[in-house]
């Protein structure tokens, strides 16, 4: 009889914990349009991928709520000199597959992210090579002295090198030849999430890292156990999942739908500026264009024909109309959040139909030209509507505009071949610093210091170039000056023809608690769900 109560007891007991671990289980079902196109931390510098694995993969430093560096993998980090800075490493610190984080983990993700077929070069393009000193203290040389460092190695993630070696995986995957590897839907970080499951354009799914470093720090006080993404292309059926309470969190609510959502039951909606600019790149590069019926030459090439586009877009309509107020109208390339900003430069060019038309005239195009625009219809605020706009806009003053829009993954394939005229695109500045977008979109293009590695409109200015070198050379006074100058340059020259920065809208239940970040990265390590 005694051993039946005993038994009985156990049993009772085990049942208990069970429920007790399910009570405590706090899911959140997460849904924005776009799906990440790959888990290789190296590969692709996009926010849908970025958005997810920074739930995985830590960082030597990381940001805070209000976007301040903080503490990650590194505890320690300073200037030894001017070519030289030294990281001291987290004690006790494992990968989720039970790997040690040392030193020589950092020196190779350091080492991987300068690779041919990495987009993070930008972050590592000073870095001549990472040392390990210890286990847990590394040295990073570099070719010249670079102030902004440590806001650029927030965005480097970290990964295990023996994992990495067993896999064949120590270079990114090579996403524009279509490549397939381990890393594309595997594995294997430090941060407070791991992958669970992993269904492409499906379902993605993360555990909770019980194990993580940082859950004893009273900052990341975030209770989410489970995190399930899925990609709702459908702006409808996505406002209809998260009305009915079948997605908690929905990153990308359209602007239309606002007012609607704010007025629902059980549903909250915050939001903010985004450090995040949209703008037109044209091919200025060509002779000529490979989707124009202009043939011989091209157009792009003539500033006259630059203005007149520009001043052809009524983003007066577009800021009231498409955005639904949901833009900061700009002139320039920096939102305001960045180190470097000019209020005096962020002016645009007044909207003017008959002064784009004359300037076609003189530039020698009387009835205009046709073009195709390319354009993502998934990846930022009513991105496909904006070029439609745009597209209508241009053909009134006689450029008859096609419009190309199509899923995240192929359009970024496109143009990152270079197989564009005009595209929009989206721009954020994880540095927070001028030099990461001037570098990036308006340095001639040479891979080997990392210039020019968006520049897929190939603009290639002298002036700009000696401008960004004194970005990344000067401190203080005279490299705000540098930075005010390329922004004059940008207003004067058009290399691109800018529109406006997002504001970001975040959609959620009412019991989810998720800080808005103005990157438009969630961090769910500060998330509750009440």
């Amino acid at each position: 009889m005694r051993k039946r109560s005993v038994a009985a007891l156990r049993a009772a007991a085990v049942v208990f914990l069970v429920l007790a671990g399910a009570a405590q289980a706090r899911t959140v079902r997460w849904a924005a349009s776009g799906d990440p196109n790959t888990m290789d931390p190296h590969s692709q510098n996009v926010g849908t991928v970025t958005m997810v694995l920074q739930q995985i993969y830590d960082p030597l430093l990381t940001r805070n709520r209000d976007l301040s560096l903080a503490p990650g993998l590194a505890t320690e980090w300073r200037e030894e000199e001017p070519t030289r800075w030294r990281f001291l490493l987290r004690q006790g610190v494992k990968f989720h597959e039970g790997e040690s984080l040392t030193a020589e983990d950092v020196a190779f993700s350091i080492t991987r992210a300068q690779q041919p077929t990495s987009n993070y070069g930008i972050y590592v393009d000073t870095v001549d090579r990472a040392v390990a000193v210890d286990e847990r203290t590394v040295d990073i040389l570099l070719k010249r002295p670079d102030p902004i460092l440590p806001n650029k190695l927030a965005s480097i993630l970290i990964m295990s090198r023996s994992w990495s070696e067993a896999h064949n995986a120590t270079r990114p995957q090579n996403t524009r030849a279509r490549e397939e590897m381990f890393t594309t839907r595997n594995t294997n970080g430090t941060g407070a999430y791991r992958l669970a499951s992993r269904e492409p354009d499906v379902k993605t799914v993360l555990a909770r890292n019980e194990s993580w470093w940082g859950w004893g720090d009273p900052g990341n006080a975030g209770n989410v156990t489970e995190i399930v993404y899925r990609p709702i292309a459908s702006d409808a059926t996505r406002i209809a999942a998260l009305l009915s309470g079948e997605v908690d969190f929905v990153m990308d609510p359209p602007i239309q739908d606002l007012n609607r959502l704010r007025a629902a039951p059980g549903v909250k909606v915050v939001e903010g500026p985004e450090v995040r600019s949209i703008f037109l790149a044209l091919d200025v590069h060509r002779d000529e264009l490979l989707y124009s019926d202009v043939k011989g030459k091209n157009p792009f090439k003539d500033l006259r024909v630059r203005q007149a586009l520009y001043q052809a877009i009524d983003i007066g309509a577009i800021h009231r109309t498409t955005m639904r107020g949901q833009s900061v109208v700009t002139g320039t390339l920096l939102p305001e959040q960045v180190n470097g900003y000019v209020k005096a430069e962020d002016v645009r060019l007044p909207f003017d139909a008959n002064r784009a038309r004359a300037l076609l005239a003189e530039a020698g195009y009387p009835q205009g030209f046709g073009v195709t625009l390319d354009c993502p219809n998934n990846r930022y605020i009513n991105d496909e509507q904006i070029c439609q706009n745009i597209a209508a806009m241009w053909s009134r003053v006689g450029v008859k505009t096609a419009v190309k829009s199509q899923p995240l993954a192929p359009f970024f394939a496109q143009i990152q071949k270079d197989d564009t005229s005009v595209y929009l695109i989206g721009w954020g500045v994880p540095t927070l610093d001028a030099l990461y977008s001037f570098q990036s979109l308006l340095a001639t293009r040479n891979g080997e210091q990392g210039d020019g590695i968006w520049n897929y409109g190939r603009y290639s200015n002298p002036r700009m170039d000696a401008l960004v070198q004194r970005m990344k050379a000067e401190t203080g006074e005279a490299r705000q000056a540098a930075i005010t100058e390329a922004l004059r340059l940008y207003r004067e020259d058009i290399p691109h023809i800018p529109l406006h920065h997002q504001m970001i809208p975040w959609a959620m239940r009412s019991n989810i608690q998720i800080p808005h970040m103005a990157n438009n990265q969630p961090f769910f390590r500060w998330a509750v769900v009440n």
